[in-house]
């Protein structure tokens, strides 16, 4: 039993706050002058508080809710907003454990997430999460704007796929990240070991990505429906003559499971990726390999995914950071074993 105390992820206290439109602002929509005004919570907040008379317009007769996101604003026209204190959330409790923290400041933190590790709780996980071990490391200083589950979440990594993530310390910082992750201007590149090797050797995979009719715990590219998703593929070598290759994937976008299905669309899923079609080890390689390699490449018990790069305009001071993380000992050993099948297992460990 962790005796730790549970951190309430930080947010606005409860208050009354008063704005004017200025002759500048004058014909915004109402939604995007309070994000402009107000810029450490998001659009969809504000539309949200519209539209549950937390913000009132002052006419001749007194204060009363406005209720329309989409009206536009006058200059001189005065605006309240009654903002409730947030609920406590969170039973999260924080969990000590060790973590390779790449970068740190007062508005952010830039992890090397390990494989194995949930980004935050969710439906079935019961497990210590990224979250719960950053706000032990943080002192429960992660934003609010993220959600009582998912404080400071600005993206995610799955489960299986290790390496750089940012996550954000105060709602200002949440809010910008949030707006270059939506304006596709991330810069993210991820390395991944398939099965056969790509041809041709680069190319950009497009398909928009949703939830499949058959199967409603994967993805899969969808006709007519789902989010649009590009990802652009450099296969860096080639592996056992084929066998197998290491790819370079970059994205424009991130959906879920996104590399995993684009990649597999192609024919080349992740190898360890079991819910894509890259588990069956036998069926993959020739007879005639060492039992070795078989073994060595069962020892990896996730998807070969390692989110190498991640670059961004920092929140605050604006400048461009730019963190990469080199893969982990399994994709590492993983990599060996294929290009010199005759190392054993054992050598690997």
């Amino acid at each position: 039993m962790n005796d730790t105390p549970s951190y309430n992820v930080p947010g606005h206290d409860a208050q009354t706050d008063w704005l004017t439109v200025t002759a500048e602002q004058a014909g915004l929509r109402l939604d995007k002058w309070l994000s402009l005004c107000r810029p450490e919570q998001s659009r969809a907040f504000w539309q949200r508080a519209v539209e549950s008379g937390q913000v009132q317009r002052l006419n001749p007769d007194g204060w009363h809710g406005v209720g329309d996101t989409s009206r536009r604003v006058a200059a001189g026209e005065r605006y309240r907003l009654n903002l409730p204190a947030p609920t406590a959330v969170s039973t999260l409790t924080p969990v000590h454990q060790a973590l390779t923290i790449l970068y740190e400041d007062e508005a952010l933190v830039v992890v090397d997430k390990p494989a194995g590790l949930v980004t935050h709780p969710g439906a079935g996980s019961h497990d210590a999460t990224l979250v719960q071990v950053l706000l032990a490391h943080t002192g429960g200083q992660l934003a609010s704007t993220g959600g009582p589950l998912r404080p400071g979440i600005v993206h995610r990594l799955d489960k299986g796929t290790s390496g750089v993530m940012v996550v954000a310390k105060t709602d200002a910082a949440h809010h910008h990240l949030a707006k270059q992750f939506s304006a596709h201007s991330i810069e993210r590149a991820y390395q991944a070991v398939v099965w056969g090797c790509p041809s041709p050797g680069r190319g950009t995979i497009t398909g928009a990505i949703g939830r499949s009719d058959h199967n409603r715990q994967k993805m899969a590219i969808v006709n007519g429906r789902g989010k649009p998703a590009v990802t652009h593929y450099q296969v860096l070598q080639a592996l056992q003559g084929g066998v197998a290759a290491l790819v370079r994937c970059q994205l424009e976008t991130g959906r879920t499971h996104q590399i995993r299905v684009h990649l597999t669309s192609l024919g080349h899923p992740l190898i360890g990726d079991s819910t894509y079609g890259g588990g069956s080890v036998q069926k993959k390689l020739p007879k005639n390999v060492p039992e070795s390699l078989v073994q060595t490449i069962r020892q990896l018990d996730r998807p070969a995914l390692h989110a190498a790069l991640l670059g961004f305009v920092h929140p605050v001071i604006g400048d461009l950071m730019r963190f990469e993380s080199p893969p982990p000992a399994d994709f590492q050993q993983l990599m060996q074993g294929l290009s010199n099948p005759h190392r054993t297992a054992q050598e690997h460990s």
